[in-house]
């Protein structure tokens, strides 16, 4: 059993505040149960976060840092014969102007049904095919994109960005002056998409963009029984603080506990916790008899604080 755990811990100050006041006893057990093994990351400014490079280490995959082929992964998963064509997944979004900077609100807020989707999918196509790009239709916030460029671009994932200024992440690479061009000319067309106008008179923010990530070519996967636990994800990145502390209670006494079960039979048993900068892997240590009646409980604070 491998279980991994994205935004285990936050970054901000309101966020390390609830930290610091959460219990979880079942993952106490389970850390003393089990020794550091594997470290990843290094910053919060990496392309790709800590839970993705998690992932994608037990996939078994290779790849430069924003390069790791998601989008491939999730086509094929859709249906779509990916082939050896390189893919890249374009998401739709709003782009919230401001004063001073353009940030990039949760996506899944923006509530898009299949039928619009297909519509503002099937509006932005021509301008993409118009560049020898090949479009297909996934779902409703799943749009890709296969073109030879997309082999090594590195790009962003969404989880990077959302909540956050765009032009931190957005590459001055060779690669993305296209992808830059084909995002002003999308803004353009989807201003003055009739369907927008519609989902502003009911109070829904308009799709004003996309954002493209994991981009290459697919890649062979390893045959890994990894388990990831994604309920963390949700309120770390609406920064609800309060949400996330409860979905942290509730991980506590459902997949943690599931795993320290499986550790106190003597299964063998991963956990990789994530946070914005690194992704810190724990594996089995022998235990003396001692140990194994009395296993330590360490506090989980400060290994979460440290991620």
């Amino acid at each position: 059993m491998h279980l991994l755990i994205p935004y285990a811990a936050p970054h901000s100050e309101r966020g390390l505040a609830a930290l610091r006041s959460l219990k979880l006893p079942h993952l106490s057990r389970l850390l003393g149960r089990l020794r550091p093994a594997e470290c990843l990351g290094h910053d919060e400014y990496s392309l790709t976060p800590p839970h993705e490079l998690a992932h994608a280490q037990a996939l078994g995959w290779q790849a430069d840092d924003g390069c790791f082929p998601w989008a491939a992964r999730q086509a094929a998963r859709d249906g779509i014969t990916v082939g050896q064509k390189a893919w890249g997944l374009l998401t739709p979004v709003h782009w919230h102007v401001g004063t001073d900077q353009v940030t990039l609100p949760d996506p899944a807020n923006l509530h898009l049904s299949a039928q619009e989707s297909h519509t503002l999918f099937e509006a932005v196509k021509p301008l993409f095919e118009s560049e020898g790009w090949e479009m297909a239709w996934g779902a409703p916030m799943r749009w890709y994109a296969a073109h030879e460029s997309l082999a090594a671009t590195p790009s962003a994932s969404l989880d990077r960005v959302i909540g956050r200024n765009i032009d931190l992440w957005l590459p001055s690479s060779p690669q993305v002056t296209l992808i830059r061009r084909l995002q002003n000319e999308v803004q353009m067309l989807l201003y003055q998409q009739p369907l927008n106008d519609h989902r502003v008179g009911l109070g829904a923010l308009p799709v004003n963009s996309f954002w493209l990530s994991g981009c290459g070519r697919a890649q062979a996967e390893a045959t890994t029984p990894l388990q990831v636990a994604d309920s963390l994800r949700g309120p770390a990145l609406a920064s609800d603080w309060a949400a996330w502390a409860d979905a942290w209670r509730a991980l506590d006494e459902g997949a943690v506990q599931e795993a320290l079960t499986a550790s106190r039979d003597q299964l063998p048993v991963t956990l990789t916790l994530c946070g914005e900068r690194r992704a810190q892997r724990f594996e089995p240590q022998a235990m003396g008899l001692w140990s194994r009646l009395k296993p330590p409980t360490p506090a989980v604070a400060p290994v979460l604080e440290a991620l």
